[in-house]
């Protein structure tokens, strides 16, 4: 695998690029389903062209990503990027819906994988099942978080960690404190 230069990487298009590609989208599908044409997108997708809020709204939608994960907190020094995330500059991913706030601690999402800082609060949990085309691997850090993975529920605490392979699955908190979890997924899909 090639490693690119990591100031080129820390780019909107980059993103764009790999949020695309992990959704198995061609430039063509993503450019239909946004009422663009594949030459904007690949423009976009190169930093060539910059896209305006309206696009992003519907670039985030498209993707299914939060709008706030498009963007940069704070500026990185230029020996820093593609190398290091300050806790100060993490960025916002997912929606933020039913008590969990996730935030990238990768770089950029160029890589074959992504890392996410998971804090589910106490009493949240989601309903239904996800089933991603991903393999995905978690350490609880703090808390207790009980995971449903294909039927079978498991009771996880601090320094345990889970796989879960495309199967489908759930999680809740039921319990008075936040579990904080890091999780690895690959591919990207933030």
């Amino acid at each position: 695998m090639k490693i690119e230069n990591p100031a080129q990487t820390q780019t909107l298009g980059a993103d764009l690029r790999a949020l695309r590609k992990a959704r198995r989208l061609t430039l063509a599908e993503l450019a239909e389903m946004l009422g663009r044409s594949v030459g904007w997108l690949s423009q976009v997708e190169r930093d060539k062209s910059e896209p305006g809020v309206t696009d992003l709204r519907q670039i985030a939608k498209a993707l299914d990503v939060s709008v706030s994960s498009l963007f940069r907190q704070d500026a990185v020094p230029v020996q820093e990027q593609g190398y290091i995330v300050r806790a100060s500059a993490r960025r916002p991913i997912g929606s933020r819906e039913a008590g969990l706030v996730e935030e990238l601690l990768s770089p950029d999402l160029t890589d074959d994988f992504e890392v996410v800082h998971s804090t589910f609060e106490a009493g949240s949990q989601i309903n239904r099942p996800v089933t991603r085309p991903t393999q995905e691997v978690g350490y609880i850090v703090s808390g207790k978080l009980d995971l449903w993975i294909n039927g079978t529920t498991h009771a996880l605490s601090a320094g345990d960690s889970f796989r879960v392979r495309g199967e489908p699955y759930r999680w809740m908190n039921p319990y008075a404190q936040p579990a904080v979890v890091i999780w690895v997924i690959a591919p990207p899909v933030y």
